[in-house]
């Protein structure tokens, strides 16, 4: 009869299978005692663990182990809608998608006139997570102004504006290029609420000509062209997880 500590894989294999490093090299990981097991240090080989259920770190970040994880990065393009579905016939991300099994999420809307970063994901615990508020996942955006933009505008915002809904700010601010007529600005924050950057700037005085989210915590969505999808794996999976401490 197996017992209880006998079931499951080798931690070194598992560690090795979501791509951390060789065997040799997890082994050596373990050694240092820099892997954890559901928040308990590991320094012994041929630990047996549960890929599907136990949660498993490195040097403190999550090494995603579940077999049927998957987690997308979209770059979703302006005229398409956020949703999964749309009962108006609209073109959404879940056209993007629609040849996959799986049960996806989407985590962080982006409304029809906006470019950028979409997540989708399996696993709801993960979407959840990086939705709720007390997380506080920063999301970082360009956006593109028309004007002049002047040099407490980054301060200005900043330090907050009142909106119809009470106050919002950025928690950074980077002019990224200036030319004649025309600025693109860099902001990064925590703020969820609907069309929020684009309404800082309204009431800044600066309406945005076009807008691009180029990042949510970590994951950015780096040279993808409109349209197109990617799965995230190994530490950038990863990174993901323990932003939101998972």
């Amino acid at each position: 009869m197996t017992s209880e500590a006998e079931t499951g894989i080798r931690l070194q294999k598992v560690l090795a299978q979501a791509g951390v490093g060789s065997r040799r090299a997890c082994e050596q990981l373990i050694e240092e005692g820099r892997v954890s097991v559901n928040g308990k240090a590991v320094r012994e080989q041929g630990m047996r663990v549960d890929p599907n259920r136990d949660a498993i770190h490195v040097d403190g970040t999550r090494v995603p182990t579940a077999e049927e994880t998957l987690v997308l990065a979209v770059n979703k393009p302006i005229g398409m809608v956020s949703t999964m579905s749309d009962e108006r016939g609209r073109p959404c991300v879940g056209d993007l998608v629609f040849d996959r099994p799986e049960r996806l999420f989407h985590v962080g809307r982006l409304d029809i006139d906006t470019e950028g970063l979409i997540l989708l994901t399996n696993d709801g615990d993960l979407a959840q997570h990086l939705a709720h508020p007390s997380h506080g996942v920063p999301k970082t955006y360009v956006a593109t102004l028309l004007g002049i933009v002047p040099r407490d505008l980054g301060r200005r915002m900043k330090a907050g504006l009142e909106l119809e809904d009470g106050m919002a700010r950025v928690d950074e601010f980077k002019l990224v290029s200036s030319t004649p007529g025309r600025a693109m600005i860099e902001v990064t924050l925590h703020e969820g609420r609907k069309h929020i950057v684009r309404r800082l700037f309204a009431e800044a005085g600066h309406p945005v000509e076009s807008l691009v989210r180029v990042r949510i915590g970590p994951i950015m969505l780096g040279q993808m062209r409109p349209g197109t999808v990617r799965t995230l794996h190994g530490p950038e999976l990863g990174s993901l997880y323990s932003s939101v401490g998972l």
